[in-house]
């Protein structure tokens, strides 16, 4: 267990040392499941849609894995509570196997999407899992560091999912690069059984708070379904009707005898609180560069896929390198100035995306996803971290576990109003470049003053005290 702060000089390699480079694969492991899947998917599932048929359904296995995903994380902090962390991840680890092996055996889209549900709660609850083990498997000195080596990860897998999928897909088979994960997650697995210690606890009865979890999952589905919604009102409707429900679980979760989150969770006046909205606002803010960036980058200069997809790359290509660049930062001002300097950076971005599209300039839009891509690498380790040890007392476990849930949920959410400002906008029925131009400056000025929340939030979060704390500890040292 590793709950004090450490203050110390430490290297990379010393995550690759006999003490953690067990650990340090089966965290990278875990990320890997998710970001690979992703990839993956996306480009062999079209291919399978004209193979077994549903393509009225195609955009379902993508929302199915989403909310099921949100729904095992925010069980994870309790099924680790109650289960062990071993149990928890080797049982969510064949759920996800049993979905694997279900949707690359399907014989119609039906049974894609329950093996694409499968596969989302169990990576959820790997995701949230692995997230609450990072400050019990390392000491703090080396936690940006995890952070940093999981980023890596991440941008391999832009790159290289996409790839082995897109080989796999023509070469072999659809079901080929659905079956890529199958090896990884027994290795998972076995890493699991090896690194991560057996319950010390006695195994609780297991009460699972059924109700408000399918609330969370309702409430993502609101927001699933106000993309596609026709009209703006309806839009309006579910995405007001997702708040509501959202806002709903957290406030009676805090009076819940079985809580799945942090009692100060979305406070103003609390570093975890305000962490959390943070956390939130980035990737509802960044959203839009997903959702739209590729399309318009197609549409409106008339990019291929490859090009396109490689420009859209250089936010994960920026993100970690930033992240391995700050990971050796030890001095706590630093490292809270880095946390403002993200969401500043994000704004930064956003804002030159909106001028290079007013320009008409791809490399001034390509330096606005680099801005973005910094404001995350230099941010996310350190505000992640934060979050971990301000917690209170005994709720690390629904901290650390909350924050990759948070973090699919923003991108949900931001999908959604995206999607809300694209259709004000008239994006979809934009049918000269003018006309697009002006919709998509719309879709990135929304996603700019929704950054700036998180910007005030950055400018807000309390760090004073946790950075009194580590600096005299450093100073004992």
């Amino acid at each position: 267990m590793h709950d004090a702060p450490e203050i110390g000089s430490t290297s990379w390699s010393e995550l690759l040392s006999p003490r953690y480079s067990a650990a340090t694969m089966t965290l990278c492991l875990g990320v890997a499941l998710f970001a690979f899947n992703g990839f993956l998917v996306s480009t062999s599932l079209p291919t399978a849609v004209r193979e077994i048929g549903g393509l009225e359904l195609i955009s379902w296995a993508f929302t199915l894995y989403l909310v099921l995903s949100i729904v095992g994380g925010a069980s994870g902090a309790l099924l680790k509570a109650r289960l062990g962390a071993r149990t928890a991840l080797v049982g969510s680890a064949l759920v996800f196997l049993a979905g694997t092996l279900i949707a690359a055996y399907a014989s119609s889209m039906t049974e894609v999407l329950i093996g694409r549900a499968l596969q989302g709660l169990g990576e959820g609850i790997i995701a949230a899992t692995c997230y609450a083990l990072i400050p019990e498997l390392f000491p703090s000195r080396l936690v940006a560091k995890v952070f940093g080596a999981e980023a890596v990860v991440w941008a391999v897998a832009a790159f290289g999912g996409p790839l082995v999928s897109g080989l796999l897909t023509e070469h072999l088979s659809w079901r080929a690069a659905f079956l890529v994960n199958v090896p990884l997650a027994l290795i998972f697995i076995a890493l699991v059984f090896r690194i991560v210690p057996k319950f010390s606890g006695e195994v609780a009865r297991l009460s699972v708070p059924f109700l408000r979890l399918a609330a969370i999952g309702c409430g993502i589905m609101l927001v699933a379904l106000a993309s596609i919604m026709h009209t703006l009102a309806m839009e309006v409707l579910f995405v007001v009707g997702a708040a509501v429900v959202l806002a709903s679980v957290i406030a009676v979760d805090r009076r819940s005898r079985i809580p799945l989150f942090p009692s100060d969770a979305f406070a103003l006046n609390s570093t975890v609180g305000i962490g959390l909205w943070i956390v939130l606002l980035m990737p509802v803010a960044q959203a839009s560069t997903s959702v739209y960036l590729v399309m318009t980058l197609q549409d409106l200069w008339g990019y291929g896929p490859t090009k396109a997809g490689a420009f859209n790359a250089t936010f994960a290509i920026a993100w970690s390198i930033c992240a391995i660049f700050v990971a050796n930062i030890q001095d706590p001002r630093r490292r809270a100035w880095l946390i403002r300097l993200g969401p500043t950076l994000l704004v930064t971005g956003l804002a030159i995306i909106v001028f290079g599209f007013s320009l008409d300039i791809p490399l001034v839009v390509m330096l606005g996803q680099i801005f973005i891509g910094t404001g995350f690498g230099v941010s996310w380790g350190f505000l992640s971290q934060t979050v971990m040890e301000s917690a209170r007392s005994g709720e690390r476990d629904r901290a650390s576990a909350l924050l990759p849930t948070l973090q699919s949920a923003g991108y949900a959410i931001g999908a959604a109003v995206a999607g809300l400002a694209a259709n004000a906008a008239g994006y979809p029925e934009a049918t000269t470049p003018d006309a697009l131009r002006d919709a998509t400056i719309t879709i990135f000025f929304v996603s700019t003053v929704i950054g700036v929340g998180a910007l005030v939030a950055g400018y807000a979060l309390p760090l004073r005290k946790q950075n009194l704390l580590a600096i005299e500890m450093q100073k004992q040292l």
